[in-house]
C-alpha cells in the first residue's frame, strides 16, 4: 500500500481529479498512442491525458448525456485530439471498434459516482439537497423511486446489506415498505429522514445515517458493479500489448473486484497445486502488475479534496497472451446472492 507525495492546493472551484498525477505516473504515458478516458465526467482525468504529449489522442466515454454535452468546449481547444463518445465503459472495446479503433495504449476508469452529477440536486444522487429520487447516470432505466416503491421488501435488504453494506438493512428496507404503505417516496429528503429515523448515526463522526443507503441504491439503479467487470474484462480486449490499465476506486467492493481481477490475470490468485491429478493449467497471464498494492492519496490532498479520502488506485500492464475467458468469480462479486432470505439485522 502505497501513499502518494503532498501536493500543492488546487484552483477553488475548479472539479479536481482524485490521484491525477498517480495515474498518469502507472499509465506511464511515453510516446504517441491513444488514450481512453472511460468515465470522462467533468473531464478531470482527459485533460491530464491531452497535456501528457501532443502525440497522444484521447476517445473519453460517458454514459450520461449532460456530461458529454459539458465536454464539447474541451473538444473545441482539444484541436482534433480528442473525442467525446455517449456509452457506457463496460462495452469500451465495443465503442473503440465503432470509432474505427483497433484498440488503444492507455486505459482509466474512475469509478462511482461523479462530483458533478452529486452537485446537481436534480439528479437526485445525494440527500445534501432534496431533489426526486432519481439516481440514473445516464437517465433511462428504473430510477431509485422506482426501486423504493416496487421492489420486494427482501429484495431492498439484499440490494442495501450487499451493495450499500448497510448492517441495518432489514430495519430499513421495512421501514420503507411501510412508509410506503402511506404514499410513495419520491424526494431524497423523504428517504434521508426515513433512514436516519432506522440508523443511528455514530458519535462524532461526519457520515450521514443514510450514506451507505444511498450507496446501494445508486449501485443498483446504475448497476455499477456489473459495468465495474464489464469494463475490466472489455479493457482486456481492448489494450494492446504493453498498454496499461489504470483504476481508482472509491469503496471495498469496487477495490475488491479489481484486486480478484487483476490477481487473477497477473498470476498471483491462489491456483490449484500442480502435483494434484486432474487439475488444469493455469491461463495465460494476461496483465503483469505496476502497481504492487493500492496507492493511496497523500494527506495533503485529502486535506484540499475530501472525495479522495477513501480512492484507491491499482494499474496493470497487459501482455502478448489472448484475453482469457470471462472469469465467472469476478461477476458473481457484481451480482446479489441468490438466496433472499438470508438473515440480517
Amino acid at each position: 500500500m502505497t501513499r502518494s507525495p503532498r501536493r500543492a492546493a488546487p484552483d477553488q472551484g475548479r472539479h479536481v481529479p482524485v490521484l491525477l498525477p498517480e495515474v498518469l505516473a502507472a499509465l506511464g504515458l511515453d510516446r504517441d498512442g491513444l488514450a481512453v478516458d472511460g468515465t470522462f465526467g467533468a473531464g478531470g482525468y482527459t485533460r491530464g491525458l491531452l497535456q501528457a504529449g501532443p502525440g497522444v489522442q484521447v476517445i473519453a466515454i460517458d454514459r450520461d448525456p449532460t456530461a458529454i454535452a459539458a465536454g464539447q468546449d474541451l473538444v473545441r481547444t482539444a484541436e482534433g485530439r480528442l473525442r467525446l463518445v455517449q456509452g457506457c465503459f463496460g462495452a469500451l472495446d465495443t465503442l473503440l471498434a465503432e470509432a474505427g479503433e483497433a484498440g488503444a495504449d492507455w486505459i482509466v476508469l474512475d469509478i462511482g459516482v461523479s462530483s458533478m452529477q452529486l452537485d446537481q440536486a436534480q439528479r437526485g444522487f445525494s440527500f445534501r439537497q432534496d431533489g426526486p429520487l432519481d439516481m440514473r447516470m445516464g437517465g433511462d432505466g428504473p430510477s431509485a423511486a422506482d426501486l423504493v416503491n416496487g421492489s420486494e421488501e427482501a429484495v431492498l435488504a439484499d440490494i442495501l446489506y450487499h451493495f450499500g453494506e448497510e448492517r441495518r438493512s432489514r430495519a430499513v428496507a421495512r421501514a420503507i415498505v411501510e412508509a410506503r404503505r402511506r404514499a410513495p417516496i419520491e424526494t431524497t429528503a423523504q428517504l434521508a429522514e426515513l433512514v436516519a429515523g432506522v440508523v443511528r448515526a455514530e458519535p462524532g463522526s461526519p457520515i450521514h445515517p443514510a450514506t451507505r443507503s444511498f450507496q446501494g441504491l445508486r449501485i443498483a439503479v446504475n448497476d455499477e458493479l456489473g459495468e465495474l467487470v464489464r469494463g475490466l474484462h472489455a479493457a482486456e480486449r481492448a489494450l494492446r500489448p504493453g498498454g496499461r490499465l489504470a483504476v481508482v476506486t472509491f469503496h471495498s467492493l469496487e477495490d475488491r473486484i479489481v484486486k480478484q481481477f487483476f490477481a487473477a490475470r497477473s498470476g498471483r490468485a491462489a491456483q490449484s497445486s500442480r502435483h494434484l491429478p486432474g487439475t488444469e493449467a493455469p491461463p495465460p497471464r494476461s496483465f503483469r502488475l505496476v502497481t504492487k498494492g493500492p496507492v493511496l492519496p497523500s494527506e495533503g490532498e485529502t486535506d484540499i479534496n475530501p472525495r479522495a479520502r477513501s480512492a484507491k488506485l491499482r494499474a496493470a500492464e497487459r501482455t502478448e497472451a489472448p484475453p482469457p475467458p470471462t472469469l465467472s468469480a469476478i461477476e458473481a462479486l457484481a451480482s446479489l446472492p441468490a438466496d433472499t432470505r438470508r438473515a440480517r439485522r
